[in-house]
This record gives structure tokens, C-alpha cells and sequence, in this order.
């Protein structure tokens, strides 16, 4: 079993929400990755996802892009990244690390390379943008021997057998896309999200996690409700670009603390 599963099934034990923020590794530079990743945690992270940073992020808002280029500008690369995660594997064995990115610099790796890297490294899953299941099954096996959760994304224009599809290909969670757009974008259509989670969990026989727009606590509270996971990026990403950068652990911290406490408000909750 995974640390994404025992992770998910200590939480539904509990009656909680998972929270999975999103930072992009190198942002603002690699020495303040791994300390922000021990803040997550200590503000009370569950799964961490650490995004890969990459040129042209074709579904990210201009938050996060801004956060790749800052990365990329301080020569952050995959490697960089994996290094990163082995780090913090090194202190903690429990935590969920997921890497969100693009497709170019792994297969400028290569899809084994990589997988044994990522496995080597502690790494618990992937999601991959621009890896629609039908066009990823060498990258998908190859994941999947590593013993890495392969997360998928899916869209409110998804019809119920793309859940099946993705569903059938995907392990670890699902992603739900809350909204037509990038990352970062607002006006959350609750009532769409909440006809939709019930149907993606009726054939997906895993955990629904939904992100983009999510800003602050209400409406991560109000997500909760409806979903397995709250994932959060371009508000914590825009914490970071704004803090001082002797402010930024800290800051990122009570940010993502106060989602927490909004969250497990709703303990007991669980659908």
C-alpha cells in the first residue's frame, strides 16, 4: 500500500479532509524549498505536491508561471528537484511527496530513468499535465513498476466515461479541475462541483481531490465538504513572491495553518 493510501485511509479513519498545497521547487530559490516543505507540514499538510518547474506551463496562471521562471532562473532542473525530494525523504517517511509538472523533462530523462530516479528519491506520485491516459502508457507502466501513484486530472467538460477512463488508468487520487481555466482563476461554481464529485466517485473507487481557485479558507471549507482533498497552489505561491524572504516559511505557514483549522472544522464530515 502507498503512503498516498495510508494516508487517505488514516484520514477518512479520523473523519478529516486531506490538504495538499502545491509549491514549485526552486521558488524562491532551492536553499528555501525544503524549509517550506517543513512548514507545510508543520502548518498541517498532508500530501505535499511539488511542482517541476517548467518554460511554458501551459495550465498554469500567471502566479505560478512566474514561479517557474524564478526557479528555472536559479537553475532549478528535474534533478535538482529529485534532489530535493531525497532530502526531505531523509526526515520524514511518511509524508506524501506528489511532483506536478510537464511532459519534456522527463522524456529528456526518460521514462525509466526517471521512474527508478523518482523511486530512489521517495517520491509517492506523479501528475503530469500534459499526459492524457491514452497517449502515456509506456510512462504509465514504467511508473507504475516504480511503485508510484500516476495522477490524473479531470475537467468539469469531462464526461462520466473519461472518469472511467481515467479512473481505470490513475492510482493515488483523482484531480478535479474546479473550474474552465488556469490555475489561480476564481468564480468556483459550487453547485457544478457539487453534482459532479458524487458522479466521478461512483466509478473512480478512489479518493476526489479538487483544486484550482481555491483561496482562502472559506472556500477551502466549503470544497471540503464536497471532496476528499482541498489542493491549494497559487495562493500559497503568491504568499511566497510577496514575503520577505526571512518572512517566507513563516508566513507560508500561518497561511496554510488557518486553511487546516478550516478544514478540520468539518471533522466528522466525511462523505
Amino acid at each position: 500500500m502507498s503512503r498516498i493510501q495510508i494516508t487517505f485511509q488514516r484520514l477518512q479513519a479520523e473523519g478529516r479532509k486531506a490538504l495538499i498545497p502545491f509549491i514549485t521547487a526552486g521558488d524562491p530559490d532551492d536553499e528555501l524549498t525544503l524549509p517550506l516543505m517543513r512548514s507545510l507540514i508543520k502548518a498541517g499538510a498532508d500530501i505535499i505536491e511539488l511542482g517541476v518547474p517548467f518554460s511554458d506551463p501551459m495550465a498554469d496562471g500567471p502566479v505560478i508561471q512566474r514561479a517557474s521562471e524564478r526557479a528555472l532562473a536559479k537553475g532549478m532542473s528535474l534533478a535538482r528537484v529529485l534532489g530535493i525530494v531525497r532530502a526531505f525523504r531523509a526526515e520524514d517517511t511518511a509524508t506524501p511527496v506528489v511532483l506536478m509538472g510537464y511532459a519534456n523533462p522527463i522524456e529528456a530523462m526518460g521514462f525509466g530513468a526517471f521512474a527508478e530516479a523518482a523511486r530512489q528519491a521517495g517520491v509517492d506520485g506523479v501528475l503530469v499535465v500534459d499526459y492524457p491516459p491514452e497517449e502515456c502508457a509506456e510512462f504509465t507502466a514504467s511508473v507504475r513498476a516504480a511503485g508510484i501513484d500516476q495522477i490524473f486530472l479531470l475537467a468539469p467538460t469531462s464526461s462520466e466515461q473519461r472518469f472511467r477512463e481515467v479512473a481505470q488508468a490513475g492510482s493515488g487520487y483523482l484531480y478535479y479541475v474546479s473550474l474552465k481555466g488556469v490555475t489561480g482563476a476564481a468564480s468556483l461554481d459550487f453547485d457544478e462541483i457539487a453534482s459532479r464529485i458524487p458522479r466521478i466517485r461512483a466509478v473512480a473507487g478512489m479518493p476526489v481531490g479538487v483544486g484550482f481557485g481555491i483561496r482562502d479558507a472559506e472556500t477551502a471549507k466549503r470544497i471540503g465538504m464536497l471532496a476528499d482533498a482541498v489542493v491549494i497552489g497559487s495562493r500559497i505561491v503568491q504568499e511566497i513572491e510577496a514575503s520577505p524572504r526571512e518572512r517566507v516559511c513563516a508566513n507560508v505557514e500561518t497561511f496554510v495553518r488557518g486553511i487546516r483549522v478550516a478544514l478540520d472544522e468539518l471533522a466528522g464530515a466525511y462523505s
